[in-house]
């Protein structure tokens, strides 16, 4: 911490090496935390032991309640990195919305500049020439004509003098497709990052709901890709911010080391700060291109006024000079408006407001999404190898069940296959089942002649088992067997040693 505030608020110390260092956290942050993991998973393996019944239900509720607190906290997250991920993205289009304002602006100085230039060069040039032949026998119109060539060259001299700023045009163009092309991938990237985090929330909702061991393995190996992907962006949205804080800090100082090339150090100034105080360096060149044209547009007026009698074909270049001198001056003028401080400076105050506040915010906002999606997706590695070793507990003392037990389930569930074609009743243990048509019924006692038949229920004989449901009849046509006390008595006396040594025989 002391090391990133001295980075934040002393960038005049800050160097290459420290943002290297600092894109370096990630890499040590996910380091300690696989080392972490590892060493939880060697505590877990080695200390794992049997549970029984009273201390299994307390495990499970804390491993529970550690998921629900961990996808709490990735959802928090998750909505943290949305609002960074737009603040940057709002940043950044400001950012490359005013370096295209900037670049059409001066795009349109180039323009009018080149349109000057020519005009002055070329157009003027031939026409003087011209008259210049015209006018061979007149003295007096020859050195009109000088004087004309002379305000031409003061013209060509001025907008020459004018800053080169060709090539600023091309590298605010270049700077603004490169910084919009990398801001939509690293927009799209964090995106399905956080998309990531939150189907790794639902998976393993319906992991743990469904006790399912290759969705477990599965949401693990996602775990650990979004884990790397977190500390990675930790990285380098925090070295990313260090160096735009570093940069906003004094941002004047670094755009006249990069245009030092190109432009003067009052021009820089007079655009960056757009000072009253500040005299316009383009003023002069201005001021002088202004006055050397209305020159010329008064002499071309005398000239058309005295000449053309004289000379009648020299009206045409006279005319042509003069609708070259009105397009040039029309151009000056808008050079002159776009060559003023207050839009170019607007334009570099809403670049900065950009960079400087909702992209520095927005990244400080990922690197918190980062850093909390990264310990909260440690703790869920945690509680999903703890589910784990659950489920082979509960495996393990399922295994050790044992299938003939009268109480297991699963032996109940074996019994009611119908594949099985050896089945004996009570009635019938003492008898084959080729031999049941032979059995007679047993004669009626006098004690229970007159005592009805009693149809036994088998929940209430047998305690609910449906072991006896499908007990096949004695011989053809005979009605439901009827099971007499004494039948009944004689069931229930039998000891744990009989019911071992019959017990597969009455099983159905």
């Amino acid at each position: 911490m002391v090391f990133l505030y001295f980075c934040i608020f002393s960038p005049s110390a800050l160097l290459p090496q420290s943002l290297i260092v600092l894109a370096c956290v990630g890499a040590v942050g996910l380091g300690l935390s696989l080392l972490i993991l590892a060493v939880y998973l060697v505590c877990l393996c080695c200390c794992r032991k049997e549970i029984d019944e009273d201390t299994k239900r307390p495990d499970t509720c804390c491993v529970t309640w550690a998921a629900v607190i961990t996808g709490l906290m990735i959802c928090s997250a998750v909505g943290v990195g949305f609002y960074g991920n737009s603040e940057t993205n709002d940043g950044v289009y400001q950012l490359t919305y005013s370096l295209y304002n900037a670049n059409h602006t001066l795009g349109g100085i180039n323009n009018l500049v080149t349109g000057s230039m020519g005009n002055v060069e070329t157009g003027l040039k031939q026409h003087l020439e011209r008259l210049d032949e015209i006018f061979s026998t007149r003295t007096d119109y020859l050195q009109a004509l000088r004087f004309m060539q002379l305000m031409v060259n003061n013209v060509i001299r001025e907008l020459t003098a004018l800053p080169d700023i060709n090539k600023a045009n091309v590298d605010l163009a270049a700077i603004a497709d490169q910084t919009a092309f990398i801001e939509y991938y690293r927009w799209l990237t964090y995106l399905l990052l956080l998309i990531l985090d939150l189907v790794i929330c639902l998976a393993l909702c319906l992991g743990m709901a469904r006790q399912s061991r290759w969705l477990l393995i599965t949401i693990m190996a996602f775990v650990v890709l979004s884990l790397i992907l977190s500390w990675a962006s930790l990285g380098a949205g925090t070295a990313t911010a260090v160096g735009t804080s570093d940069f906003c800090v004094s941002p004047d100082k670094f755009i006249v080391n990069q245009t030092k090339d190109f432009l003067s150090a009052d021009v820089a100034h007079y655009y960056l700060f757009c000072s009253p105080n500040l005299p316009n360096p383009f003023q002069q060149s201005l001021t002088i291109c202004q006055r050397s044209l209305t020159t010329m547009q008064i002499q071309i007026q005398g000239l058309l006024q005295f000449s053309v009698p004289i000379f009648p074909t020299a009206e045409r270049d006279l005319l042509g000079i003069q609708r070259l001198l009105n397009s040039t001056e029309f151009s000056l003028h808008q050079l002159t408006a776009l060559l003023d401080c207050r839009g170019l400076h607007k334009d570099y105050l809403d670049a900065l407001m950009g960079v400087c506040y909702d992209g520095v915010e927005g990244l400080l906002y990922l690197s918190l999404f980062s850093l909390l999606a990264a310990c909260a997706l440690s703790a869920m590695l945690c509680a999903i190898f703890r589910v784990w070793t659950l489920m082979g507990s509960r495996d393990k003392e399922y295994d050790d069940i044992d299938e003939e037990d009268p109480f297991n389930p699963q032996a109940r569930r074996m019994s009611y296959n119908p594949r099985r074609s050896n089945i004996h009743s009570f009635c019938s243990y003492t008898s084959s089942v080729g031999s049941q048509a032979s059995l007679h019924p047993p004669p009626q006692s006098t004690s229970n002649a007159m005592q009805p038949p009693e149809y036994m229920n088998q929940s209430m004989l047998f305690g609910g088992s449906p072991r006896y449901e499908n007990v096949p009849l004695i011989g053809r046509g005979s009605p439901p067997p009827s099971y007499s006390p004494s039948m009944r008595t004689t069931y229930l006396s039998m000891t744990d040693a009989q019911i071992r040594h019959f017990g597969t025989d009455f099983q159905v």
